[in-house]
């Protein structure tokens, strides 16, 4: 069990208020900053600064929040494992991306389900983004994500390399035969939103050549995968997907890739799960049989 004091320092890195964490606790905002003070003085550092009214966690105040945030989430995750084992059962939260969740993870967690018939599975979909902030918060337990993450900060275990193509419908017709990325430009294309893996790493493939999404004639920014499927099928313009994710509309000859000379991208989907977690060799475990046997492929 932790320091109540640290449950305090907790909720003020939460708000950045003293006045408003101290709402949140049922206590006096006096009491708030002799919590603080305490921690300060046990660790011997400063943990906030201020800027006027602003509020600011320093260096060694975002490092102790990290951990200690990450010892919070494990302590509960600890209580909720032992009460759950009075009944012979096992939880296991973890998050997918969007493309990865609806195309990809089906076949291997059957497999896991059925080789494990006792445990409870809960599978949040997400954009990356999305799922780090349920990771930091203890929401999920892992996560298999297709965009980018700061890699210092996780355990990783590679789950399969998938290549990223420029796809249009079967009867799509171009002015005249695209052959570098540039030639996509009179085009609309049809994006994920701000956060997904997938616009993430189109944004970083176009950037290598000094392109951006804004290079498109017109774009439409779609949420869901299988919209942006059904309207690439309609001729509603070009985009950019896992091959995985159309294969079904490459083989059955609704869809086609567009083959560029200037644009070959293979993208790793990964599992992360925080740093520091006690519960990273058993994490690392379930990784490891939910794991494709091709992956190395």
């Amino acid at each position: 069990m932790l320091d109540f004091r640290i449950d305090t320092f907790l909720c003020v890195c939460r708000h950045l208020n003293f006045t408003k964490a101290a709402k949140e606790l049922n206590i006096t905002q006096p009491a708030v900053s002799q919590h603080i003070h305490h921690l300060e003085n046990e660790y011997g550092t400063k943990l906030f600064t201020q800027d006027g009214k602003k509020l600011f966690l320093t260096d060694n105040g975002k490092l102790l929040y990290k951990k200690m945030n990450q010892i919070k989430n494990d302590d509960e995750s600890l209580k909720e494992i032992l009460s759950k084992n009075n009944h012979g059962l096992k939880d296991i939260s973890f998050g997918v991306t969007m493309t990865i969740g609806e195309y990809i993870i089906a076949d291997p967690i059957s497999d896991y389900i059925k080789n494990h018939p006792d445990t409870n599975l809960k599978i949040t979909f997400g954009n990356t983004s999305e799922l780090l902030k349920k990771l930091s918060d203890g929401v999920i337990d892992f996560a298999l994500v297709e965009g980018y993450f700061p890699e210092n900060d996780y355990e990783t275990l590679l789950f399969s390399k998938e290549e990223f193509v420029p796809v249009c419908s079967a009867k799509h017709s171009f002015n005249q035969k695209p052959r570098v990325i540039k030639d996509l430009f009179p085009e609309r294309i049809l994006i994920r939103e701000p956060g997904s893996g997938t616009r993430n790493i189109l944004e970083r493939a176009l950037a290598l050549n000094n392109y951006s999404t804004s290079d498109f004639r017109n774009f439409t920014q779609v949420e869901n995968m299988h919209a942006i499927i059904s309207l690439i099928e309609k001729d509603c313009g070009i985009t950019f997907l896992y091959k995985a994710a159309v294969a079904s509309g490459l083989q059955s000859g609704y869809l086609k890739t567009i083959p560029l000379d200037d644009f070959r991208v293979k993208h790793d989907f990964t599992f992360i799960w925080p740093k520091d977690t006690v519960f990273s060799e058993e994490i690392r475990a379930i990784c490891e049989e939910i794991q494709p046997i091709t992956h190395s492929a």
